[in-house]
C-alpha cells in the first residue's frame, strides 16, 4: 500500500515516533526503515529523513561529531521536500529543531559536542489532523 503525507500515520510510525522520542533512535531507525522501503515520492523522503535524523541523533550520543553533523544535514534536506506536515507529524519543526541542534555542535566542535544543551535534542511532534 502506498501512503502519502495527507493520510493518517501507521501504527508502525507511531511507534517509530515513540522511540525517537524516548531517545531509542537506533530502534526508530529500524521501525521506519520498514516503511521506508517500497515508500515512493514524497512519503519516501519523509521516512528518509527521520531515519537519518534518528541516526544523526544516535551517532551524536556515540561520539561520532561527523556522522552527527553530516546525517543532521541530509535528513533535512529530504525533510525539506515534503509538506510542513506530513501524516501528522510536524515536519516544519522538525527541520528548525534539527538544524538549531546542527548549528550548536559546529559552534562546539568535536571537543566539546557532548556539552550540548539538552532542551537542543530533537522530539517529533504530531499536530491534529484537520476536523473536515
Amino acid at each position: 500500500m502506498k501512503h502519502t503525507c495527507e493520510e493518517s500515520p501507521p501504527g508502525q510510525l507511531l511507534q517509530g515516533i515513540r522511540e525517537f522520542n524516548r531517545r531509542d533512535w537506533h530502534e526508530c531507525h529500524e521501525t521506519v526503515e520498514d516503511l521506508w522501503i517500497g515508500a515512493g515520492g514524497e512519503i519516501r523522503d519523509f521516512y528518509q529523513g527521520i531515519i537519518q535524523i534518528a541516526i544523526a541523533l544516535y551517532h551524536w550520543s556515540n561520539g561520532n561529531y561527523g556522522g552527527a553533523v553530516s546525517l543532521l544535514t541530509g535528513g533535512t534536506g529530504y525533510l525539506r521536500r515534503v509538506s510542513n506536515r506530513c501524516q501528522w507529524v510536524d515536519v516544519a519543526g522538525l527541520i528548525a529543531d534539527s538544524d538549531a541542534l546542527r548549528v550548536a555542535l559546529e559552534e562546539r566542535g568535536k571537543e566539546r559536542m557532548a556539552s550540548v544543551d539538552q532542551v537542543l535534542i530533537p522530539q517529533i511532534r504530531t499536530i491534529s489532523a484537520p476536523r473536515m
